[in-house]
């Protein structure tokens, strides 16, 4: 599903084409997507002025006077912008199941094949949906450092993986990164969470940091459905140093790369370099 990064650039794309607009309506042509849509969201939304976009964990954040339009990707979802200027908005398909009109004509679709994402309303302030409340910091803060994360594993004899992909302790880190980071600071995802020595905290904190940043940048990554606002795929994938390489050799010392499953999910990484 798309992770952080993911979410982050798509909230880049979709910002500035809705910020400071009102909107005119909501089309709604599918409710049942993971929680029902609310079928009065057209007249909530209606005559509402965007105030500001924002992300929490890999959830979309549209603020509104007294309320937010929270959004959830899912496995599949993506957001679409179509500028009244440019002519490409179209007939809209089968998995096109929300458009936000804005007065001016823009239109932001919500597309999601799956039907695993979500569309909620909630009025009043982001830090008290319950979806919100309990997470933990963002990974790209101040908050998230060396000190809190050594305080937070300390007690934790999980494996660290499982650990760092806890949105209770850092949030937005998916299983993509959570392998990348791993890798870069030569840990094992398999090591007690409680192993963990501060200076491994520490360095763990950075590389978490630098993964992100760099696939931010570079545009998320592709993963099945995955695109962004314009309809472009991420490229992160393309640098990938374990993740999807099994039994490939490892970019640092030539082992191969493994496999195994940790929480239900893929984990690579490399034996020889990550204790």
């Amino acid at each position: 599903m798309p992770e952080l990064p993911e979410v982050e650039t798509t909230l880049r794309g979709i910002a500035p084409h809705i910020e400071g607009k009102t909107v005119e309506t909501v089309i709604l042509r599918q409710s049942k997507l993971r929680w029902q849509v609310n079928p009065d969201l057209g007249e909530i939304l209606s005559g509402r002025q965007v105030l500001s976009c924002g992300r929490r964990a890999k959830y979309l954040i549209v603020r509104f006077q007294t309320g937010i339009l929270l959004i959830h990707l899912g496995m599949s979802g993506s957001l679409w912008i179509f500028m009244p200027s440019d002519g490409r908005i179209g007939k809209p398909d089968r998995h096109d199941h929300v458009d936000i009109v804005f007065s001016d004509g823009t239109v932001m679709r919500y597309r999601d094949p799956r039907k695993f994402g979500a569309i909620l309303w909630y009025e009043g302030i982001e830090e008290h949906h319950p979806l919100l409340e309990k997470l933990g910091p963002e990974p790209l803060s101040e908050a998230f450092c060396a000190d809190y994360l050594y305080a937070r594993l300390k007690a934790q004899k999980r494996a660290v993986k499982l650990a760092l992909m806890d949105n209770a302790v850092v949030v937005g880190v998916g299983n993509i990164y959570a392998n990348e980071s791993l890798f870069r600071a030569g840990i094992s995802p398999r090591r007690p969470a409680n192993r963990l020595k501060k200076k491994e905290c520490a360095l763990l904190v950075e590389t978490v940091k630098a993964v992100l940043q760099h696939a931010i940048e570079t545009g998320g990554s592709t993963l099945r459905d995955f695109v962004d606002s314009d309809g472009k795929s991420g490229y992160f994938q393309q640098e990938y140093t374990v993740y999807g390489r099994h039994n490939q050799p490892c970019p640092r010392c030539g082992g191969l790369v493994v496999k195994e499953t940790l929480g239900q999910r893929g984990t690579f990484y490399c034996p020889n370099c990550q204790k």
